[in-house]
């Protein structure tokens, strides 16, 4: 097997470039085939507290996970290291905040962020989204009284992600996440 072209993304890390990985559209594709399984969605333990997950055989690869969100949960601004990925909704609503401005993936500890760089969008069971390598986002379930269950897909699979606060205007980068805390 030939060795993958690296491109850096932080001080540290790589994100290996294959050729033939699955592109964010391929992701969608599985995404939503996979949201659209009632047996694999009503499998997730569903917790009244917090998040739960279960990881999947993602296409090409690619990194996957199924998500139960209880009312009222949400990720935290975060992006993904690098990697390009989708979404999809497979029950309830979720809504996804997210960032129309590329931000620098080194150098700096808090931005201001101009107006107008705002996005939002509900994403109903079915709806999904697929983003590119430098997508910040926050994904949502607003929901009082309802779980909400997502599939999520990322190529190649995710070499870090890096959490943000937001304040206003101004997002500060707060720590940087490594696949081995997420054990």
């Amino acid at each position: 097997m030939s060795s993958p072209a690296r491109t850096p993304a932080l001080s540290g890390a790589v994100t290996p470039v294959f050729p033939g990985a699955p592109s964010a559209a391929d992701l969608l594709d599985f995404a939503r085939r996979t949201a659209g399984d009632p047996a694999l969605v009503a499998a997730l333990p569903l917790d009244p507290e917090g998040r739960t997950w279960a990881r999947l055989e993602g296409p090409g690869g690619s990194e996957a996970w199924l998500i139960g969100w209880p009312p009222g949960s949400g990720t935290g601004w975060h992006d993904h290291g690098g990697s390009h990925g989708a979404f999809v909704a497979a029950a309830g609503v979720l809504t996804e905040q997210s960032l129309a401005a590329r931000l620098p993936t080194e150098g700096w500890r808090t931005l201001e962020l101009v107006e107008g760089v705002d996005r939002e969008r509900q994403l109903s069971e079915g709806d999904g989204r697929a983003f590119g390598p430098h997508h910040v986002h926050q994904v949502l379930n607003p929901a009082p009284d309802r779980h909400a269950v997502s599939v999520h897909a990322y190529y190649p699979p995710l070499p870090m992600m890096r959490r943000y606060s937001r304040s206003g205007q101004v997002l500060r980068l707060e720590q940087v996440e490594w696949p081995e805390e997420w054990a």
